[in-house]
């Protein structure tokens, strides 16, 4: 690709900001400016659920004012995304349009799981040594308006991603008007973090040992940005972190900002946000905490980035979702051998029928993890396996997923086992798009005759070849088992494939002797 201009712009919880990228292939990636305004959404999005008209006014001129820089840059492409401020409003639907036509950009709302993976995303670009970081215990924790992110890392594998509902804004809002002094709100905030976090570590850290605390907060970012800049890094020990702990936190908003030197609205959340992570610092004994200057935004840049071949990837992201789904299954106890041999053969298929699916690599990423989760309602009911694994997968956040992906895994794990809904019966109780229900019936079909070849759970089938033959998909077994049980399934589950992709499957059977 040619040199390109790409804008990032991030409408978040207490700030609203504005990066511009130069991207080419030879230089990679290289940021030329970043615009910012404290707008303070969170406080009246958590509270109440609407926004103030004066704060969206304000919202759209800084919005506007960042589309004027922008064309006087002549950028050849944006992305604008917005995170759990407008989320999280009732009214999120109406806003996203009253912003959209004021100002002319289109705006995307993020789910949760995927305003953390792009948060992953802007750290693992924010060093060279992440690889080697994440090959021991680590934990990247976002202290967000409304929630804390922790997301776990071991042996260069993300083991687990869980929200809190612990926020330095809706903390701040409970809290403090309950305390009765500084010193009785730092209490306070430390009982509701001991809480959390005894939950966190009885079910997900159990005896791992987490030696590298990442944490993502503008407030912290702030606080520490002297010294970090005096250090040349923003990696803040445990006993710097400490000694500055010790002279905040008793102090009110006004002495914060008289003391310290921050603005009034870095101020009002400081507080929280160094409670949050001292109680985190606590909980995983760390030494010291990694304050990366960085946001959402280096993670869209890097997307962008990266789709127009301007920037290797520094870390497989994929493989960082089919790790959390495999934590996922391992959870609700599903049988590995069987999981491990329908993911293969469902990749295969895929892989060998491009040509009859026209699918691309996210819908295969897809598959891949309908694959992996296809058991997991077994742990709940072996006799309603099916409402079981859809009720487990949209309850759980799989991170790197929009919402939509995870309906469209939900619903192919569902039909893997239910009678298959067409369009305008899934419509009535689902959001599914046209599009987004073809991905569905086209991967369910796919998923259903990979299982199929393991009926028995006994992996009889491991290695397949898949020809196109007169009207039928012909999968040739290359084992010397007995298939007799194989063959009878797929035959009864034959018609759904046939029906979405005109084919018939047979199974033929090559002995190796």
């Amino acid at each position: 690709m040619a040199v390109k201009l790409f804008a990032s712009i991030l409408i978040g919880s207490t700030e609203t900001e504005m990066k511009l990228f130069q991207l080419s292939p030879r230089k990679g990636m290289a940021q030329l400016s970043c615009q910012s305004r404290r707008i303070d959404l969170g406080s009246d999005a958590y509270a109440r659920g609407t926004l103030s008209t004066q704060k969206v006014e304000l919202l759209v001129r800084t919005l506007k004012a960042f589309k004027k820089t922008m064309d006087g840059y002549h950028v050849d492409s944006y992305r604008m995304v917005a995170t759990s401020a407008i989320r999280e409003l009732r009214t999120a639907l109406i806003t996203k349009d009253y912003i959209e036509k004021q100002t002319g950009l289109k705006l995307t709302i993020l789910s949760n799981s995927e305003q953390r993976f792009l948060d992953y995303k802007s750290i693992a670009l924010d060093t060279d040594s992440f690889e080697e970081i994440i090959q021991t215990g680590t934990a990247i924790v976002d202290i967000g308006g409304n929630s804390l992110q922790i997301s776990v890392f071991d042996h260069d594998k993300l083991i687990t991603t869980q929200n809190i509902r612990v926020g330095k804004i809706s903390t701040r809002e409970q809290f403090y008007p309950l305390a009765q002094s500084n010193a009785h709100y730092e209490r306070l905030v430390m009982e509701l973090m001991q809480h959390e976090l005894d939950g966190f570590g009885k079910l997900y850290q159990k005896d791992r040992q987490i030696t590298t605390l990442i944490a993502t907060n503008r407030e912290l970012q702030e606080i520490f940005r002297p010294i970090a800049e005096k250090q040349k890094s923003s990696v803040i020990s445990r006993e710097t972190f400490m000694e500055l702990y010790q002279k905040v936190v008793g102090l009110n908003a006004d002495e914060i900002v008289a003391r310290i030197g921050v603005s009034m609205e870095t101020a009002i959340c400081a507080t929280t946000s160094l409670v949050i992570c001292r109680s985190l610092l606590d909980r995983f004994d760390s030494k010291s905490v990694w304050l990366p200057y960085v946001s959402i935004g280096d993670g869209l840049a890097y997307d962008f980035a990266a789709e127009n071949g301007a920037l290797k990837a520094p870390h497989s992201f994929d493989e960082d979702i089919i790790a959390a789904s495999r934590s996922i299954a391992k959870r609700y106890k599903s049988s590995s051998d069987h999981i491990r041999v329908v993911e293969s053969l469902s990749l295969k298929l895929f892989d060998q029928t491009r040509r009859v699916h026209g699918l691309g690599k996210r819908e295969r990423l897809l598959l891949q993890i309908s694959a992996i989760l296809h058991n997991c309602g077994k742990y709940i009911s072996l006799t309603d396996v099916s409402d079981c694994a859809y009720n487990i997968i949209m309850a759980t956040e799989i991170i790197g997923l929009s919402h939509a992906e995870r309906q469209i895994v939900a619903n192919v794990v569902k039909f893997n086992t239910a009678p298959f809904e067409y369009y305008d019966e899934l419509v009535q109780d689902s959001s599914v798009s046209k599009e987004e229900y073809l991905v569905i019936a086209k991967l369910t079909a796919i998923l259903r005759t990979a299982n199929s070849l393991d009926r028995s759970h006994r992996q009889r089938i491991q290695d397949i070849k898949v020809s196109v033959r007169d009207g039928n998909l012909v999968i040739t077994a290359l084992t010397d088992e007995d298939l007799t049980l194989e063959q009878g399934t797929l035959a009864m589950e034959d018609s759904l494939f046939e029906e979405v992709f005109n084919l018939r499957t047979v199974l033929r059977q090559k002995r190796r002797v």
